[in-house]
């Protein structure tokens, strides 16, 4: 009988589904913002630099 391999070196419980849409919504959020701030500050440079 072949037995089924674990993946990871941790028991991992069903995780609170509210705290992981809320952590996930403010993780995307963050990430938005700050590539929007990174696009901001290399066109900023590219246009307004000598």
């Amino acid at each position: 009988m072949m037995r089924q391999v674990r993946r990871g070196a941790t028991r991992r419980t069903q995780p609170s589904g509210a705290f992981d849409r809320w952590l996930n919504l403010a993780v995307s959020i963050a990430v938005g913002v700050a590539l929007l701030v990174g696009l901001a500050a290399v066109l900023a440079h590219l246009f307004f630099t000598p």
